[in-house]
């Protein structure tokens, strides 16, 4: 307990959506519906990758994990959300807004880490197809994703001890959960080298760096592509990518807007515009995106569909 005495602040009150009050009804039906669809979406996609022996194989095993990721990442913010707009309960105890704070900003290091070693395995498939069950074996797939693990757990814990030692002059967070801008807003101190933290670890060591790596990754695979001279092979190759490609395109787009600004330019109507792309968008689309896009997931989804017909028949 003795992480929160620096601060007079014993509970935060969440603002949510004040400015769409009259909608909430609206609001609330909207968001369920979004959660309950990601929650099915991704739970399909883990359980097809973990039963179909088609799918066995390191691409699939991440896009598991990603899913897994996912499903935590909506679970730590739509729930209270819906709170907030069928009950107008916005009060979250101090160690409660903490705790969600960790947990965010956690799952968002994981996918953004696991992006990038995503965009390693479509490398070592595309360019180094030979020598891709030595690169991508099993063994070094779990010291990958524990590695990634392990680094947004040491990542979240720094910026989450920095935030809660700071003091705060107002409880209002005018935001739909606990992160980093809307809380910064309230300090009343100068948060300058929370800033500069959340600028050279989140920004360079968790964004910057995964997306260079992504960038670079995908040069080679374009390079790559282009020396196949069959159409039918590159159209393939680049299939395997392009779901890839769209949840980096979403997730770090809205990512970077979100964290890598300074807390003058901080807005926060058009903040929770963009964190709703952020957290619940990116959630949703990434087992769409990946089931219409990827013949193996449609054709799995498919022989499950077609198998669960025959059972209930």
């Amino acid at each position: 307990m003795a992480l929160f005495n620096s601060t007079r602040i014993t509970e935060f009150n969440i603002l949510g959506f004040p400015e769409v009050a009259e909608r909430r009804i609206l609001l609330f039906a909207l968001f369920l519906t979004i959660y309950v669809i990601t929650l099915s979406g991704n739970f399909l996609v883990i359980t097809i990758t973990k039963l179909d022996p088609s799918l066995q194989n390191p691409m699939y095993f991440f896009l598991g994990y990603l899913s897994m990721i996912d499903t935590c990442y909506i679970s730590a913010t739509v729930p209270q959300m819906l709170v907030i707009l069928a009950s107008h309960h916005r009060s979250i105890s101090f160690g409660a807004c903490i705790m969600q704070l960790y947990t965010v900003i956690l799952v968002e290091g994981a996918e953004c880490i696991l992006l990038s070693i995503m965009a390693y395995d479509r490398y070592a498939a595309i360019c180094r197809p030979l020598h891709y069950n030595i690169i991508m074996c099993r063994s070094r797939c779990y010291n990958m994703l524990f590695g990634a693990m392990l680094w947004s757990i040491l990542h979240s814990a720094l910026h989450t001890c920095l935030i809660s030692h700071l003091p705060f002059c107002d409880n209002a967070i005018n935001h739909y959960f606990c992160d980093i801008p809307p809380l910064l807003k309230l300090s009343c101190i100068d948060t300058f080298v929370n800033e500069i933290v959340l600028f050279a670890v989140s920004g360079v060591f968790i964004g910057l760096g995964p997306l260079v790596f992504i960038l670079v990754s995908y040069v080679y695979i374009v390079i790559t592509i282009f020396k196949v001279t069959s159409i039918a092979g590159r159209k393939k190759m680049f299939s395997t990518c392009a779901a890839h490609l769209i949840i980096v395109n979403i997730f770090y787009g809205t990512g970077s807007f979100t964290y890598v600004r300074p807390k003058t330019s901080y807005s926060s109507e058009r903040d929770k515009l963009v964190s709703v792309i952020y957290n619940v968008a990116t959630p949703l689309l990434n087992p769409i995106i990946y089931s219409f896009r990827n013949s193996e997931m449609r054709r799995s989804l498919t022989k499950g569909w077609r198998t669960l017909k025959v059972s209930m028949a």
